[in-house]
């Protein structure tokens, strides 16, 4: 009897998890060299404190000629932004600009829209599958397919706050705080709506927290999420 109430607990919490709403995955398009992005990182930090809210900081590269290399850029990050722009209509990339679940952007400096997109993002009612990892494994569950298909990517992050002096560009001499720093960023393989389970790499540090992201092909709508403390 004790065996067979554990096995219908453990059925209603997988049922719950499965049905539990994804994180809302806010991204921060931002550059150490950018004049205006110290303000919207300082905001957008403090999205991360919210229940429900997954913020992740992208360093680009493309500033980078006007005296200060950031030290977190990485070419893949602008591609990705290059991307999200190619979907939603927007003519060229810029920073700060925060990408909300893939669905829609704005500039990180307005704030009230910021939110606005979040709270959006909240209400949306779309099918996400189950995503959980296992070991040195991701398991991705069913759902209905975006048109194309999903990608799954794997996001690690520093969760620690990082605060860098700058000694050249636009930013000389102040001191530029950024939280939930991107330090890969890799795609682990295709979904089409159907279980899969996809191995993970090696992290390239220790410390680093790990997230699970399903999305549409080439910059498509996120339709999952989930994180992992850096000791999983």
């Amino acid at each position: 009897m004790r065996k067979l109430a554990l096995a219908l607990v453990i059925l209603a919490a997988w049922a719950s998890a499965a049905t539990a709403r994804p994180p809302v995955v806010v991204e921060l398009y931002t550059a150490q060299g950018c004049a205006a992005c110290g303000k919207a990182s300082a905001f957008v930090s403090t999205l991360g404190d919210q229940k429900g809210v997954l913020v992740l900081t992208f360093a680009v590269d493309y500033w980078d000629y006007l005296g200060w290399k950031d030290t977190f850029a990485r070419p893949e990050f602008t591609d990705r932004q290059r991307a999200f722009a190619k979907r939603l209509g927007i003519a060229e990339v810029y920073t700060p600009q925060v990408v909300v679940d893939g669905r829609a952007q704005t500039a990180g400096v307005k704030t009230e829209d910021v939110e606005r997109l979040v709270r959006e993002a909240r209400r949306d009612p779309a099918s996400a599958p189950d995503i959980r990892f296992r070991g040195e494994r991701v398991a991705i569950g069913s759902a209905h397919r975006p048109d194309g298909g999903g990608e799954v990517w794997l996001v690690r992050y520093d969760p620690r706050q990082q605060q860098i002096q700058v000694t050249d560009g636009d930013n000389k001499g102040q001191t530029v705080v950024e939280r939930n720093v991107v330090v890969q960023l890799q795609r682990l393989g295709v979904w089409k709506g159907r279980p899969v389970l996809l191995k993970l790499p090696s992290a390239p540090q220790d410390g680093l927290a790990s997230a699970i992201l399903v999305e549409g092909k080439d910059g498509g709508r996120i339709l999952g999420a989930v994180a992992a403390d850096p000791s999983k």
